[in-house]
């Protein structure tokens, strides 16, 4: 079995290929603006309810984060990562739907190219509802105690994060391939790893049973990575499992979405 071998030129090729198509998928945004607006409206009205509505009646107990915004905000973060990257699912979908996917396949476009510029347009919309969301959890009193370097780091590992899960919803997507199932089929998979989480509430609550699950699976990793950074008390072991998860994530999903992508354009 022979591999194909990749030059320096190639290389370039492929990355000027990614740059192409990941502006492609940004102008989307652009001529269609609603996509933009109803991605951030979700996750500040998941701010304002959680701690307008539900805040008071949540105890921390020992939990770190002190005050309910300030434990409810790096958890936020960490879900409109999460959430974002269902968008994957639909956007491939949709263009499969359309043909978009059979013509990238008449040009001489590597396959990785299509769905890394799918995923990267994905995390860089992501960054701009991240900077809102902070921005708005600042006016309600989030308080940043880590330093500014340590809260850029928590946000560049929220980013991380939702660059990786972005490949699960890509695979998602292209096993389904119906827009509407793969939408269901996103939140399914979103749903119990962001509600079954830190998130919202000190997994301590749950009962012994669900902690096993929720203390362990990727998104209270990352939560409590984000969290610790800002507040200032991180620790290079739960910062270590983040960067586990993202690379395992990366490791096992990039080839397996790849391989649907060859099959779904067949």
């Amino acid at each position: 079995m022979s591999y194909p071998t990749y030059t320096r030129t190639s290389i370039a090729m492929l990355f000027d290929q990614i740059v192409v198509i990941t502006w492609r998928n940004m102008l989307r945004n652009v001529r269609l603006p609603q996509l933009l607006v109803f991605a951030t409206i979700q996750p500040v009205m998941f701010l304002l309810l959680f701690n307008y509505v539900f805040g008071g009646a949540i105890t921390l107990g020992g939990a770190r984060g002190g005050d309910y915004i300030d434990f409810l905000v790096p958890g936020l973060l960490a879900q409109t990562s999460v959430f974002g990257a269902t968008q994957t699912t639909l956007g491939l979908t949709e263009d499969l739907a359309s043909g978009t996917i059979d013509r990238f396949r008449s040009l001489p476009i590597a396959r990785v190219a299509v769905l890394a510029g799918r995923t990267v347009s994905d995390v860089m919309r992501n960054a701009f509802v991240v900077m809102l969301m902070l921005t708005v959890g600042v006016v309600l009193g989030f308080d940043l105690r880590g330093s500014i370097l340590e809260g850029a780091a928590a946000v560049a590992l929220v980013l991380a994060f939702g660059f990786a899960f972005s490949w699960v919803m890509a695979t998602v997507g292209l096993t389904v391939k119906n827009p509407e199932a793969a939408q269901a089929a996103g939140f399914l998979v979103a749903f119990p790893l962001t509600f079954a989480s830190s998130v919202f509430v000190p997994t301590s609550s749950m009962p012994s049973w669900l902690q096993h699950f929720t203390d362990h699976q990727p998104v209270t990793v990352l939560v409590n990575a984000v969290r610790g950074l800002m507040a200032g008390t991180s620790t290079a072991s739960d910062i270590g499992l983040a960067f586990a998860w993202i690379g395992a994530i990366l490791v096992v999903f990039v080839p397996i979405a790849v391989a649907a992508y060859r099959r779904a354009a067949q």
